[in-house]
């Protein structure tokens, strides 16, 4: 069953005039701060607009934020005083990223209904247990919680309900039967799977046991096909002819893009180190035991696919997350810090004491690593076999370290792409166009 029949609220209302109580204005590299109750400096920007319902003027207010472990959003209010009316919906406010992202949440218990979620308008939301599905673009993009999602399917169905059984009895009855279903859910009476694909890759689903591995969730990033990229309004036009090949394994390219921590406009510097970047037939698994302060300096090479874990701080880095670095130990040990410190949801008011106790000791056992006082396993796990960390013995044995070279999974090779890529033959396909 399919909830796009149900009747969102409209947009937040036309802008008309500004609020005689002025917003606060940030510094420019500070538009989008984190979430927190004690930030007595992050309010809302307020805008007198039009209601769509009565069309007196309500309220419109928008906070530019951050989401831990994710990126910034917009997140949209309205309300009108005069007859009730409000709406709230979220926008991404970054690009459309690389490649989709698919969460599949495991729901086994009430504290995984309580996760916060970012669902774009672009996500598809999915119960394979029920056969429910919520189609892409049937809804505004909300901020909420795995509870709020069913909350609002369950709203979204029962609102034309009155309608149907003056229509059509049977069809009501059978979407009665369905949303009592979708409450048993919600009060927790079995476990599900809810799905959440979104080609855009803006959508989120939080993980309460960061830093460690969150056993329940499953993060898959993929390459839209073409439909995808069509209906985001990304396909581009296809080459009229053959472009001319250049040789730019020796030239410094340049490209505008965005900082990734104010998303101000800037400059990348890339230089190809590798022709092709092409997956490696095996993959690659490298375990340093870190025992002297002075393993800290050892260059690495982190890919994109390469997932990081230290088992003495039960903690593992997925794949995608920090994204590609060339970097020095020290150096990704202190982005890892970084990016699990800086959460908002750990440190401020909505933070448990437990989960706060368990990142206090996180972050101190990393200080301890970072200073040679703690030894530690360092593993580097790279599917596509190309990542690199320096052997400061060679050209002779690091009796520290050990790389391992295997066979990538079924599971493996689907993540990479490589299970539909054909790689044998397509020459004789290709000879008729020379």
């Amino acid at each position: 069953m399919s909830a796009g029949g149900a009747v969102e609220p409209g947009p937040p209302g036309a802008a008309v005039a500004p609020s005689p109580t002025p917003a606060r204005a940030s510094a420019p590299g500070h538009l989008f701060r984190p979430i927190s109750a004690e930030d007595d400096e992050q309010q809302p920007t307020e805008i007198e607009s039009l209601c769509m319902n009565c069309f007196r003027n309500g309220m419109t207010r928008l906070l530019l934020t951050k989401i831990p472990f994710f990126r910034e959003i917009i997140v949209s209010s309205f309300s009108c005083e005069h007859c009730g009316w409000s709406n709230t919906e979220i926008q991404s406010a970054g690009r459309i990223q690389d490649q989709g992202v698919r969460y599949t949440l495991a729901v086994r218990a009430q504290e995984d209904m309580n996760r916060e979620v970012v669902k774009t308008d672009s996500a598809t939301t999915r119960i394979p247990e029920l056969d429910f599905e919520i189609p892409a673009f049937s809804q505004k993009g909300a901020l909420t919680t795995v509870e709020g999602l069913i909350s609002r399917a369950i709203s979204g169905l029962e609102q034309d309900q009155p309608t149907r059984r003056a229509k059509e009895d049977a069809v009501a009855e059978r979407i009665d039967d369905f949303i009592v279903k979708l409450k048993e859910l919600k009060q927790g009476a079995s476990p599900f799977t809810l799905i959440i694909d979104d080609p855009s890759g803006n959508s989120f689903v939080e993980n309460p046991h960061a830093p460690q591995k969150d056993g329940a969730l499953l993060i898959t990033h993929y390459t839209r096909t073409l439909q995808q990229e069509e209906v985001l309004g990304l396909q581009a036009e296809a080459p009229q002819g053959k472009p001319q090949e250049e040789d730019l394994r020796n030239e410094v390219l340049q490209f505008n893009t965005n900082c990734p921590e104010c998303n101000a406009p800037a400059q990348t510097n890339m230089k190809l180190v590798k022709s092709g970047g092409a997956v490696e037939p095996l993959g690659t698994r490298i375990t340093l035991h870190i025992t002297d302060p002075s393993d800290m300096t050892r260059d690495l090479l982190k890919s994109e696919t390469c997932s990081v874990e230290i088992p003495e701080l039960e903690f593992e880095l997925g794949m995608a997350v920090l994204g590609g670095k060339f970097t020095t130990l020290e150096g990704l040990l202190k982005d890892i810090r970084d990016l699990v410190t800086k959460n908002p949801f750990t440190l401020g008011d909505s933070s448990s004491p437990g989960q706060t106790e368990k990142l206090q000791e996180f972050s101190q056992k990393l200080d301890q690593i970072l200073e040679g006082n703690m030894k530690a396993c360092f593993i580097m796990n790279d599917p596509a076999g190309n990542s690199y960390l320096q052997n400061v013995y060679a050209p002779e044995d690091d009796p520290e370290m050990k790389v391992e070279r295997y066979e990538r999974t079924f599971d493996q090779n689907e993540e990479l792409g490589l299970n539909d890529m054909k790689t044998e033959g397509y020459e004789t396909d290709l000879a008729p166009q020379r």
